[in-house]
């Protein structure tokens, strides 16, 4: 096998149903180099046991290639990434932050995920029953809206506009690590639009900073929340003619940010009348494991709507969520909830985040 492919991976059906044989390749520069795949989730609950070993490419006789190939179910949507090295990491924490700050994207793999947090860009694996992501790519002939760059309260936002954004007011959605999606919502929103999903709506991002202040403010931190509903909202309200309508209103994040917009509706649902939590942490804090849904059991109904929604694969978060979600139907919150077959993962997040907003605007239109 040569690395003359059209592009890799490489899939093929295997022989059991509903599964594919995916192989990927890599060419070493010199005889020492290793490889090591590094598929998000599917690698890391490995790392998690301690080996790494299945994940380890080998060299093919008498040349430079290096493969390895899995058999993985025909709806995976993953990112993925390749680390070479001399030596095979260690599965320790410092020694994989290491790892994740080297990896790079398969080289003959066109589609990639944008880096987050200063990492390289990750590869697309998408299997050939992957659920579609009919909004992701630009459309001809779609109107496109724009996205700006300012500051708030001394915090960097930026600000998606929909297409002949004039006189309001319009329905809002906050989408917090804001750094992760400037780039890449506006297409989103353009094609949501078009198709009549959602009304026009602006999209606030704002900055989460850096590591060490997102640890911080994305675990149910007061002062985060007033500070997105005491100065973010009242700016766009006058800046861009956002509504002060609750149930016009979303707030929406991934990890410990669907657990902020979780938090932040509890605390201040006369301003977040709508939430989209994505693999949300609920199992935060270690002193007092999935406080936030039990806050939420004993509390009177709020009027907040929710789509929760997680990853199959996500082993430390999968049943943490179904309870938040049961927690709230038994309360008789209107919650949708959707499982996929994939990871803690941007690359299933944007299709998750337009299926998320077309459930939460269905009432708007």
């Amino acid at each position: 096998m040569t690395l003359e492919s059209p592009a890799t991976p490489l899939v093929e059906p295997a022989d059991a149903p509903g599964r594919c044989r995916v192989t990927f390749l890599w060419r070493a520069r010199d005889a020492a180099e290793q490889a090591v795949v590094l598929i998000n989730t599917v690698t890391d609950r490995d790392r998690h046991a301690g080996d790494i070993g299945g994940h380890v490419m080998t060299r093919l006789p008498g040349s430079d290639v290096l493969r390895l190939t899995y058999e993985l179910d025909a709806d995976l949507r993953a990112g993925y990434q390749i680390l070479p090295c001399t030596e095979l990491p260690g599965t320790d924490r410092e020694s994989w932050l290491k790892v994740l700050r080297t990896a790079v994207p398969d080289p003959g793999n066109p589609e990639t995920v944008p880096g987050v947090h200063g990492r390289h860009p990750s590869s697309l694996l998408e299997l050939p029953q992957a659920p579609p992501q009919p909004y992701r790519d630009r459309r001809p002939g779609v109107p496109q809206g724009q996205v700006l760059e300012t500051w708030v309260a001394g915090r960097r936002v930026w600000v998606y506009l929909p297409p002949g954004h004039g006189t309001g007011p319009y329905p809002s959605v906050v989408l917090l690590d804001g750094e992760v999606w400037a780039g890449r919502i506006a297409t989103t929103m353009d094609n949501l639009i078009a198709d009549g999903r959602i009304p026009p709506a602006v999209v606030l991002m704002p900055d989460s900073v850096d590591r060490p202040t997102r640890r911080k403010e994305m675990a149910c931190h007061d002062p985060f929340v007033r500070h997105l509903a005491h100065d973010l909202l009242p700016w766009a309200e006058h800046e861009w003619q956002v509504t002060t309508d609750p149930g016009l209103t979303v707030l929406a994040g991934q990890g410990f940010g669907g657990l902020t917009a979780s938090c932040a509706a509890f605390l201040a649902p006369g301003r977040f009348g709508n939430v989209l939590s994505q693999s949300g942490a609920y199992r935060w804090s270690d002193d007092d494991p999935e406080w936030l849904t039990r806050q939420y059991a004993r509390a009177t109904r709020l009027p907040v709507r929710f789509h929760v929604e997680v990853g199959a694969l996500e082993w430390t978060l999968l049943e943490e969520n179904r309870r938040f979600a049961e927690t709230l139907a038994a309360k008789g919150y209107e919650v949708s909830f959707t499982e996929y077959n994939g990871g803690h993962d941007p690359a299933c997040w944007l299709g998750g985040l337009a299926d998320g907003l077309g459930t939460l605007a269905a009432g708007w239109l």
